[in-house]
């Protein structure tokens, strides 16, 4: 299957700027330079992208405004990154400054333990706690780590986050050894809270194909770090380079 072909069959936006607007444009590698962020901010400019997200270290970030005074992109961060194993007035903590350092959205790990155990009401306390010290309209996406979690845990997880007052489950931190984003998880996370949350795919998405198949299964925003690759091929592949 090409990517024309899921398009065609889809509710997919067909220009490239369009799909640009699913984009949370990463650079989390923890060697990250400030002037390799700056180059992302950047970029993600120039790519149309919906935000950029970095970690918590490189904020505030020099962003570009729109002649109606607003930035050209959105700031995300993460909290809790890459293990989720920290305590949740720790997360709630990097949290709150990350805000006040200007983030516009927050992708924390969840507390994996607490999920694989059952221990719900923990996930839960661990969430709420986060999303108390970063309330609306600070945006709030729960990374479940989706390839290490049964069916049931994800399932349960995302209700829970739903609970808490989450915006967005994302799928992977694409640094867990289990592995990143699938279609099926996309499909039980947007089988569970579609409609309700937004649906975020990250990990291991490197082609527009793959972009393409995440959309189609449920996705509402694509975390990727190959951007400019992903949406030049997307642009050919759908006839509008």
């Amino acid at each position: 299957m090409t990517t024309s072909d899921v398009v065609e069959g889809s509710h997919l936006p067909l220009g490239p700027a369009e799909f640009a607007q699913f984009v949370d444009h990463t650079l989390l590698k923890p060697e990250a330079t400030r002037a390799e962020v700056a180059d992302l901010v950047t970029e993600a400019v120039r790519l149309g992208a919906y935000s950029v997200c970095v970690a918590p270290t490189h904020l505030p970030l020099d962003v570009p405004r729109r002649e109606d005074g607003t930035r050209a992109v959105k700031v995300a961060t993460v909290v809790g990154f890459p293990s989720g194993a920290h305590k949740p007035s720790v997360k709630a903590a990097e949290a709150r400054q990350a805000v006040a350092d200007g983030a516009d959205e927050i992708d924390m790990v969840v507390d994996l333990a607490a999920a694989k155990e059952r221990r719900f009401a923990d996930v839960l306390a661990d969430i709420a706690a986060v999303r108390l010290a970063a309330p609306p309209p600070t945006v709030l996406k729960v990374i479940v780590e989706s390839a290490v979690l049964s069916d049931h845990e994800l399932i349960e997880t995302c209700r829970t986050a739903a609970e808490a007052g989450a915006d967005f489950i994302k799928t992977s931190t694409g640094f867990h050894p289990a592995g990143g984003v699938t279609m099926r998880a996309v499909g039980i996370i947007s089988g569970t809270i579609g409609g309700r949350l937004g649906v975020k795919a990250s990990g291991g998405i490197r082609s527009a194909a793959d972009a393409v198949s995440m959309i189609t299964a449920g996705a509402t925003r694509l975390g990727l770090s190959r951007t400019a690759e992903v949406i030049a091929d997307y642009a050919v592949d759908t006839g509008s380079a």
